[in-house]
This record gives C-alpha cells, sequence and structure tokens, in this order.
C-alpha cells in the first residue's frame, strides 16, 4: 500500500517555476489524504502562483499516477488570502506588508547568479542617487557575501549598536553621501555566515526596521544572487517600489537571469527594468575601442523576452574595479569616465519612473 513517505518524496521534485523552491518546502501542499485506490492532495497556492495551476496540478496528478495502487488522484484546491502573500517561505503565516518609517522607495538591486557585479551597480546607483540631491540609503542583504563596506571604503568601522532584542537600533554608517547597513560590519572578515531560512528572515527584518533610516527618498536594497529566502524574505516585509534585474551579456547569465524576473513578477512587485552590466570592455589607453568580452544582446533579449526596458548598459573599466577594492565609487572619483555616465543614466531612468515617489 502508498505511503505517506511514498508520496512525500515523489511530490518533492514538484517545483514553483518563479524561485524554484518544492512546493512541499514553500508550504502549498497541504496534507494528504490516501486511500487506495484513490489520493487527495490539496493546494495552497497563493494568488500570485494561480497562474501556474494548471501546470501543478497536471505535474502532480501524473507523478501520483504512477504509484503502484493509485487509480484516481483528486486535487483540491484551498482558499488563499487576499494578499497574496508568498507565507515566509514556509516559516510561519502571512504577515501584512509593513512600510519603514520615513523610507518612500525601497528598490532591490538582484540578479539570477553571482559574478555579475550586482554590488557594483547598487553601491553606484545609491551613490548616483545621493549626489542627484536625494537622501539615500543602501541595505545589504547579500547575508552570506557583504562586500558594499569595502566597496565604500568603510569595513573597518563598526556601526553603533544601543539597546537589546526588539528594542535595538542600528545606526547606519555614512559614506558618500549614503546610509549603509550590512552584515559585514558585524562578522569578521573569515567568518562564514551558516544560517537556514528562519535566521536569514529575522536578520533581514532587523536591518529593515530596526535601523535608523530616518527620512529616505530611496533605500536601495543590495540582494543576494539566486531566488531564495533573501528574496522571499524582502517580498513579505515591505511595500517594495520595484526591482532591478543585473546581468552580463552572456548567455548563462541570461539563463540565470529570466529565473530572478519571473519570481519578482510572480510575487507582483514591479520590474523596474534589466541593467546589462559588463557590456563592453574599454581600455584605459584606447578609449575609443570597446571590446564585447561576454558577447553582446543579453540584456535586449531578457528585456525584450519580459516586456520591460533596458535600462542602462554599463561598461567594463579599470577603475571600477579598482574603486570597489579601495573604497570609492566611480561615480564620485571619476563622474566623467564612461562607467560614471552609465550609472548616471541608470539613477535617471530610476527617477523618471512612474512608480517612483520623491
Amino acid at each position: 500500500m502508498t505511503t505517506a513517505e511514498e508520496t512525500i518524496e515523489i511530490l518533492s521534485s514538484v517545483r514553483d517555476s518563479g524561485s524554484g523552491k518544492s512546493l512541499l518546502e514553500l508550504g502549498w501542499i497541504e496534507p494528504i489524504k490516501i486511500d487506495p485506490p484513490r489520493i487527495t492532495v490539496r493546494l495552497k497556492l497563493p494568488n500570485f502562483a494561480q497562474n501556474q495551476r494548471d501546470r501543478i496540478a497536471k505535474e502532480i496528478k501524473g507523478l501520483l499516477e504512477q504509484l503502484r495502487d493509485i487509480e484516481n488522484v483528486q486535487i483540491e484546491l484551498a482558499n488563499t488570502s487576499k494578499s497574496g502573500a508568498i507565507g515566509n517561505a514556509g516559516h510561519g503565516e502571512n504577515k501584512p506588508l509593513q512600510a519603514i518609517k520615513g523610507v518612500k522607495n525601497i528598490i532591490a538591486i538582484t540578479s539570477g547568479k553571482g559574478g555579475v557585479g550586482k554590488s557594483t551597480v547598487a553601491v553606484n546607483l545609491a551613490c548616483a542617487l545621493a549626489k542627484k540631491g536625494y537622501k539615500t540609503g543602501l541595505l545589504d542583504a547579500d547575508i552570506y557575501g557583504p562586500n558594499t563596506p569595502i566597496m565604500l571604503g568603510v569595513a573597518e568601522q563598526l556601526p553603533v549598536v544601543s539597546g537589546s532584542g526588539a528594542d535595538q537600533k542600528i545606526i547606519p554608517i555614512e559614506s558618500y553621501g549614503i546610509g549603509l547597513v550590512s552584515m559585514g560590519f558585524l562578522i569578521d572578515e573569515d567568518q562564514p555566515v551558516i544560517w537556514r531560512g528562519p535566521m536569514l528572515n529575522g536578520i533581514i527584518r532587523q536591518f529593515l526596521y530596526q535601523a535608523e533610516w530616518g527620512e529616505k527618498d530611496f533605500l536601495i536594497v543590495d540582494m543576494p544572487p539566486g531566488t531564495g529566502d533573501a528574496q522571499l524574505s524582502l517580498a513579505q516585509a515591505v511595500p517594495m517600489s520595484g526591482v532591478v534585474i543585473v546581468t552580463t551579456p552572456q548567455k548563462v547569465s541570461l539563463q540565470d537571469s529570466r529565473r530572478g524576473l519571473a519570481m519578482f513578477k510572480q510575487m507582483d512587485i514591479p520590474v523596474l527594468g534589466v541593467v546589462e552590466n559588463m557590456n563592453v570592455f574599454i581600455p584605459p589607453d584606447l578609449p575609443n575601442k570597446k571590446y564585447e568580452l561576454f558577447g553582446k544582446g543579453g540584456g535586449d533579449q531578457l528585456a525584450n523576452e519580459n516586456s520591460v526596458p533596458l535600462i542602462a548598459k554599463i561598461p567594463m573599466e579599470l577603475n571600477v574595479v579598482n574603486g570597489g577594492n579601495e573604497g570609492w565609487p566611480i561615480v564620485d572619483k571619476y563622474p566623467d569616465s564612461f562607467s560614471a555616465k552609465a550609472f548616471d543614466k541608470l539613477a535617471n531612468s530610476i527617477l523618471t519612473n512612474t512608480l517612483i515617489r520623491v
């Protein structure tokens, strides 16, 4: 006779097309009733995932019909909340979105994979907005690889932390006109962060709500790569003005970026546009030369496929690399460089978006 363990094992392969997570892990499949030759599965899809319902039901039915004594698969649809929240990635009940007092716009900078320069884009976009006179904060939510303190030259500083528990307050560190909060301030340089989802969710909420952000026109959030718990935690915590997807022209980056973009679309979070980073390489001694080291057209293809704008193409220059290593954003030190002008264009694209409040 088919057992619950067998059923759970076979259903573990059914995944959300946006996040790539198992529906069992997300809590979208409720307790199963096994009464051979019939088996009943209850689906509890959030509102943003309803467009997957037919595909998921067909996949579940096909898998369960392979079991030796099952002839009839019944799939029930449970009621979902009106909010359409994702449900804490399986870590608890849905909670209503909670704004951050004084913060007008929260914009996530994300990518499908690492190594595409997402943190470089986040840092220079935040600094470009600050140079234009907008009050800007930067939250480094890349808990496993927090690089922004190094990029802003403040890796040796320690934030002021007062109080304890729910009353604890963190004072962002100021650098180049922006306020920064990062896990990089709280751990040693070589210390690994080995956390499961609930702990990750907790620290992100702490950075969001227990930091003294003050009055901010923009809070730029540097996300970790991928479509995991950090993205879900942010999406279920705060109302977001939108997300910017960073990719490079090469096909591997493009494939992963599609997943990240699809995830935010399914969560009904506006995609403000695509940034193609490392678009071309411009040698310092030959500024009129442009070399397409990673191919071409990836950003345009990703944007066109998803009917979103390509809002910037950022070239590679040695001073972008040097600035990241030495702690100064290129938009500040070399404002007339090709890359700085591209970041300035990106900031202007964000400012002219109809979803942004300034």
